[in-house]
C-alpha cells in the first residue's frame, strides 16, 4: 500500500508540474507579416494563441548576408506590431518575432524575408492625388516663407517710398529757403544815396 501511495503522489506531483511547465511556456508568435512596406520603413504584424500569457515582444532585424542585427523590446503592452525604421532601399531584410511573459520569451517565429522597394518603385506607386503628411508639412512650410519673404519686401518697399517722397519735399523747399535768405540780406543792407553816395547826416 505504502509503494502503490508513494507512486500515486509522484503521478499526481508529476502532471501538477508539468502543467506548470505548459503554463508558463509560451509559443513561438503566428502569421507574422509585413505591411505598410515603404523605402525606408515597414511594419510587421503578428498573432499568438489565446491564452498566452504575453506581457510584450522582441524583434530581432538584420540586413541578409549581414551578421550585425538590431534588437527592439517593448513590454506591458498587448500591441501586436511594431514599425521597423531607418530602413535602406532595394535591400532585404530578415525578421524574427518573440513573445514576452513574465518567465522569459519565446521560441522565435519563423523568418520573415522582405525586400524594401527602390525610390523610383516608391514614387511610381503613389497615385497623382496622393501627398503625404510631410509634404503638406513642406508646403506649408515653403508657403509659410513666401508670405514672410513679401511682407519684408513690402515694407522696405514702404520705407523707400517714404524716404523718397521726404527727399523731394526738402528739396523743393531749398530754392524758397535761397530766395528768403537772400530777401533777407537785401533787406538788412545799408542803404544807398540815389547818386551813388552815401547818406551822412549833417552836423
Amino acid at each position: 500500500m505504502g509503494g502503490k501511495g508513494l507512486s500515486a503522489a509522484l503521478l499526481l506531483l508529476g502532471y501538477i508540474s508539468a502543467s506548470w511547465v505548459n503554463a508558463d511556456s509560451l509559443s513561438a508568435p503566428l502569421n507574422v507579416t509585413i505591411k505598410t512596406l515603404e523605402g525606408n520603413s515597414a511594419v510587421v504584424t503578428w498573432d499568438i494563441l489565446e491564452g498566452d500569457p504575453v506581457i510584450g515582444f522582441a524583434i530581432t532585424q538584420q540586413k541578409k548576408d549581414v551578421h550585425m542585427m538590431r534588437f527592439i523590446q517593448e513590454v506591458n503592452t498587448t500591441t501586436r506590431s511594431c514599425a521597423l525604421w531607418d530602413l535602406e532601399a532595394d535591400t532585404e531584410y530578415i525578421v524574427h518575432v518573440q513573445s514576452i511573459s513574465l518567465s522569459g520569451t519565446s521560441p522565435p517565429s519563423d523568418p520573415i524575408l522582405f525586400r524594401t522597394p527602390k525610390e523610383s518603385e516608391k514614387l511610381a506607386s503613389k497615385s497623382p492625388d496622393e501627398v503625404t503628411m510631410k509634404e503638406v508639412g513642406q508646403a506649408q512650410l515653403r508657403a509659410g516663407e513666401l508670405i514672410i519673404i513679401v511682407v519684408v519686401l513690402i515694407m522696405w518697399a514702404g520705407v523707400i517710398a517714404l524716404f523718397c517722397r521726404q527727399y523731394d519735399i526738402i528739396k523743393d523747399n531749398e530754392p524758397n529757403n535761397n530766395k528768403d535768405k537772400a530777401k533777407n540780406s537785401s533787406e538788412c543792407s545799408t542803404p544807398e544815396h540815389p547818386t551813388g553816395g552815401l547818406l551822412r547826416s549833417k552836423v
